[in-house]
């Protein structure tokens, strides 16, 4: 028996359940600092020396000048029960994304890890931006603070934490997800859309 696609009304429900209000951020962001000029910041200080090195990570490396500072590398959902990883490769066409979606059964728990690279300055307030449509509706929007970050030669990695996949009959079906990756410049590094597909089961 075919299921039933929900109404306009039942998606609006359901977007309403999820509608949280957003919390009033006080946070300001720091002046931002050149990596010279923190490097020359007490650099008698042995021991801020070391701590620095840490901070501002490994960079043995020559970086190309045309490569952005932030590189977001790859979207992945980190399912245990999953039969195959299920990865976007961020650095290639993401049109292809739209016509390849990700098939989550219902009801599982997952995550999501983003894999990125900061190529020559220090970045603040990195923060992972995801909203979640059903037949033109926002069911469900997320924001996620990742932090902030050094260059180094290797990639970073940001887990979100763990979530349950929506279950039940009217919930199956078709999602656009819609993913930013931004900054506390409002710098936006990436955005990208994907779909998502909620199955009873991992085949089809």
């Amino acid at each position: 028996m075919a299921e039933q696609e929900p109404t306009a009304e039942q998606l609006a429900a359901i977007a309403a359940e999820n509608q949280e209000e957003e919390p009033v951020v006080s946070y300001k962001p720091p002046a931002q600092k050149t990596l010279q000029e923190i490097e020359e910041l007490d650099k008698d200080d042995e021991s801020l020396r070391k701590y620095k090195e840490v901070l501002l990570g490994n960079r043995s490396k020559p970086v190309d000048p045309n490569v952005p500072n932030v590189q977001v590398i790859s979207l992945s959902l980190v399912c245990a029960s999953a039969p195959h990883p299920l990865v976007l490769d961020l650095t290639g066409d993401l049109e292809n994304f739209k016509k390849n979606p990700f098939v989550l059964k219902e009801g599982v728990e997952y995550r999501i890890k983003i894999c990125f690279k900061v190529n020559r300055e220090i970045v603040s307030g990195l923060k992972y931006v995801q909203t979640t449509i059903r037949k033109g509706i926002r069911i469900d929007k997320a924001d996620y603070m990742v932090g902030s970050y050094g260059p180094r030669d290797t990639e970073y990695e940001f887990l979100t934490p763990q979530e349950e996949a929506p279950k039940g009959m009217m919930t199956r079906g078709s999602y656009v997800v819609k993913s930013v990756f931004t900054d506390d410049d409002k710098v936006i590094h990436l955005s990208w859309e994907w779909q998502l597909n909620i199955k009873k089961d991992w085949k089809d």
